[in-house]
């Protein structure tokens, strides 16, 4: 097992760049066992303990002053039980990594978030999520879960094994314990069709219920200073596979969608009155395009230009009016605003501290260009969004305490009777998760 530092110092920095630690130790255990070996000696350290995946949380949900636990050696897939339809894999892998090894077996997840940079534990935890009618986030798609606790010990839940561990701890915020393993259901392997177009931001929110009904993936950018989006359309085809033409993938997906797009907000950032222009030659430079692949190719994108997110769970029906009373704080307010909104959907699940729990839901997501003051945009549309109870992305930025949390999510105290169960000495706590959790 080997303990290192991260960074200048020691000190560990997010994807974001927004949050910073500096952690007594890290440790990188190299099984199951030394993991637990690392979380009793804290214990008798008297130091708390969080893992980190790859650092793409713009909240501090993985910060400590304490130990810092890296999973990158905990890695791979266990087994897969082709009757069962599931797949077993190691806490640290990459999603990258398993989508590419689940193809290599003819095998997928159902959904898939919009990048896959994140480790498996990381993404689950923190309620990483796509667009889906009927598929929900990828800790949706958990069967079963291994996670030492705070004395060491380790627990396997599921359905059927500790339920009451399973329906909180698929999206567990790292305070019930270190995930180490996760399974997951899969299904043989698919193609989707991707359609790709620009539509007036007037008629995706005329038309929203019916692209969502029709659709079995839909999701829109819009562009703020603009009345236009891009849409994109998912949906299972039964082929030809035809993957978007390398070149155009390049010019598309990289040069304009990630060089570009850079340089604009360089621009922007040192010129903000240039914004609103920019934006409406953003808006209108990709084509409309329509591509078949494999689920991961199409769900997921390069995601080059570094940003700060805050992203909001409203309910699904109320989407249509936040989205105009944000578009209608925009124009109003002053602001400049480099980057698209994204708006995606979930239905409604059963885990605990989901932010689809119990309702169906829709997600809007506001970014700010890094390096840009974020603070007066994310004030003013976290106002809206909770006007409408929205719950906030667990690894995205937002202000809201255990208070509010506990009127948004009627399950909420059974998650911290849990969490007091498990972890009576707060031995998975810091400075975010007791705010967000309490005490």
């Amino acid at each position: 097992m080997s303990s290192t530092a991260n960074g200048k110092n020691g000190t560990w920095r997010n994807w974001g760049g927004n949050v910073s630690a500096r952690p007594a130790r890290e440790v990188t255990p190299a099984s199951v066992d030394e993991l637990a070996a690392a979380v009793r000696r804290a214990a008798e350290d008297g130091l708390r303990v969080k893992a980190v995946g790859s650092g793409h949380s713009f909240t501090s949900i993985a910060a400590t002053d304490g130990v810092l636990i890296r999973p990158q050696l905990l890695t791979g897939i266990r087994g897969i039980d082709r009757d069962a339809m599931t797949v077993t894999v190691e806490a640290g892998t990459p999603l990258k990594r398993l989508n590419v090894a689940l193809a290599r077996e003819g095998l997928s997840l159902t959904n898939m978030g919009d990048i896959m940079e994140q480790t498996v534990s990381g993404a689950t935890s923190t309620g990483t999520h796509g667009t889906g009618r009927d598929s929900g986030s990828i800790a949706a798609q958990i069967k079963g879960l291994e996670l030492v606790t705070a004395d060491g010990s380790v627990l396997t839940c599921s359905e059927k094994e500790n339920p009451e561990v399973f329906a909180a701890a698929r999206i567990g915020l790292g305070a019930l314990g270190v995930v180490t393993a996760i399974t997951f259901a899969v299904e043989p392997l698919f193609l989707l069709t991707a359609r790709e177009e620009p539509m007036p931001f007037d008629r995706v929110l005329a038309e929203f219920e019916e692209l969502w009904t029709e659709n079995e993936h839909f999701e829109f950018y819009w562009f703020p200073h603009t009345g236009n989006t891009n849409t994109k359309r998912n949906n299972r085809s039964a082929g030809p596979e035809k993957p978007v033409p390398q070149l155009q993938s390049w010019f598309e997906d990289e040069f304009l969608s990630n060089g570009v797009f850079q340089v604009a907000n360089w621009v922007g950032r040192a010129v903000p009155a240039t914004i609103p222009a920019i934006a409406q030659i953003s808006s209108k430079a990709l084509s409309a395009r329509t591509y078949t692949d494999v689920p991961y190719k199409v769900f997921t994108s390069p995601r080059r230009v570094r940003f700060v997110e805050m992203e909001y769970a409203v309910p699904r029906a109320a989407v249509v009016e936040t989205l105009r009373e944000l578009r209608t704080m925009v124009e109003r307010s002053g602001l400049k605003v480099s980057f698209p909104v994204e708006v995606r959907t979930a239905p409604a699940d059963d885990i605990t501290l989901s932010t689809a729990s119990g309702r169906d839901s829709a997600y809007i997501a506001v970014h700010m260009f890094r390096g840009t003051p974020y603070q007066r945009y994310f004030t003013a549309a976290e106002r809206i969004f909770t006007a409408h109870e929205g719950r906030p992305h667990w690894g995205k930025v937002h202000t809201r305490d255990a208070e509010y949390f506990s009127r948004v999510y009627p399950r909420f105290a059974e998650f911290t009777a849990l969490r007091d169960r498990l972890d009576p000495d707060r031995r998975f706590q810091n400075d975010y998760v007791r705010r967000v959790l309490g005490a």
